[in-house]
């Protein structure tokens, strides 16, 4: 019973100090991520941002679910890209008047400007291949 109590005793104090330095690491992985855009806020995010991927997608394609862990990757990875996503099912206009005709198709824009187009569930090499000159 005795060691049971000493090994209580160290562990408190080593438990509440873990969980204080995991925790804001946890919010801080939290706060990247990628982000969902609309019609509505598509021109705000591509201007409003330097380097910004925008996936257009849609939940019933196979190869646009296999590309989103990746793009979750690159987006945790890398500060200096903003990955958006944008459903065309929900938001027809924008993925229209930027001619995507297949999905996923993801647009690369830097200062507001589309600089690549990628097609197709491609993997995270050349996802980084496209973006790095950017960086």
């Amino acid at each position: 019973m005795q060691s049971s109590s000493i090994q209580k005793s160290i562990l408190r104090p080593l438990l509440r100090h873990d969980i204080r330095v995991i925790f804001p690491i946890r919010l801080l992985v939290n706060k990247m991520g990628t982000v969902q855009v609309t019609d509505a806020d598509f021109q705000s995010t591509v201007e409003g941002n330097d380097l910004v991927l925008v996936d257009f997608w849609a939940p019933w394609c196979g190869p646009c679910r296999a590309v989103a862990p990746v793009l979750e990757e690159i987006s945790n990875e890398n500060s200096n890209v903003v990955i958006a996503k944008m459903n065309t099912d929900e938001n027809p206009n924008t993925a229209t008047q930027h001619g995507i005709m297949s999905i996923p198709t993801m647009m690369i824009f830097k200062n507001g400007e589309l600089v690549d187009r990628l097609v197709g569930a491609l993997p995270k090499p050349q996802i980084m291949e496209k973006l790095e000159p950017h960086f």
